[in-house]
């Protein structure tokens, strides 16, 4: 558990790097896309010029960088959805980072039940509840676990148990719904920051027209670039992020199911154990 936990710090960690290098990314692109700032540098004095160059090829080696691991044209798209593409991108890693700890996660609560059965009814069937505890114990995930909480209370009778079990049963519920919030959040706010970024663009594009006084495609152009990009963006972050999290809730009934099947198989065991 302890080794996926460091797996899963190592990919934030990527990702933020990431998330850095597009930051230099788009201040490269400003810097040569802006005339006023080409010429500034030119009339700078002889140091200043070589310090600047420094830090320009600095930035110039994280955009290459940035456009080596996602792809030159996803970052030339980034760099033109405007600021809006920035809390985009947040929300790409905060979703990330819960999609790959809920597949470590689910992945470590799912064991075999047939097996787990087969081996903890034959000791509750010959009455070594202390064998059949210390191996609900070493093994890992929730059905294990909330079979442990109920054969530890065995002695004091079946209505122990089944209290001990469902007791059980909502801490472990409460476990495998960790990331839940984290993920409907991110699906929730991607479309709702694109359309906002549809809004800026919009607004950039009527700005435009009122400037130029007449509605020319070239003038409006750029606008609604920004407004289609961050709308895509959106949609982008949001689909994928909706189907894993239509994934893991399937896999998360399917462990409910399992803890279902396994303390109804146990109670069923203790009290034909009862009734002998």
């Amino acid at each position: 558990m302890k080794r996926n936990l460091v797996l899963t710090l190592l990919m934030v960690i990527l990702m933020s790097i990431t998330f850095t290098s597009f930051a230099f990314a788009q201040a490269d692109e400003a810097v040569t896309a802006d005339p006023a700032m080409t010429q500034a540098i030119d009339e700078a004095d002889a140091p200043a010029t070589a310090e600047t160059d420094e830090v320009a090829t600095s930035g110039g080696g994280l955009q290459e960088f940035a456009k080596k691991v996602l792809g030159s044209g996803f970052v030339d798209v980034f760099v033109k959805g405007g600021f809006t593409m920035w809390p985009l991108l947040a929300l790409t890693i905060w979703g990330l980072a819960y999609i790959i700890w809920k597949m470590i996660a689910i992945s470590y609560a799912k064991v075999n039940v047939s097996e787990f059965l087969d081996t903890v009814l034959p000791l509750i069937e010959k009455g070594q509840m202390k064998d059949a505890v210390e191996f609900a114990k070493k093994t890992r995930g929730p059905v294990a676990a909330v079979i442990f909480a109920g054969l530890q209370k065995a002695d004091r009778g079946v209505d122990s148990v089944e209290k001990a079990i469902e007791n059980a049963g909502v801490i472990e519920m409460s476990y495998l719904e960790k990331g839940f919030i984290e993920l409907s959040t991110t699906i929730t706010l991607a479309p709702m920051f694109g359309f906002f970024g549809t809004l800026v663009g919009m607004i950039a594009a009527f700005d435009a027209i009122e400037k130029a006084g007449e509605v020319e495609p070239t003038i409006v152009a750029g606008g609604i670039k920004v407004a289609l990009i961050t709308s895509a963006a959106g949609l982008a972050i949001s689909i994928p992020v909706q189907f894993f999290y239509n994934i893991f809730t399937g896999m998360v009934d399917n462990l409910v199911i399992d803890m279902q099947r396994a303390t109804e198989k146990v109670v069923e065991k203790l009290l034909e154990k009862k009734g002998e």
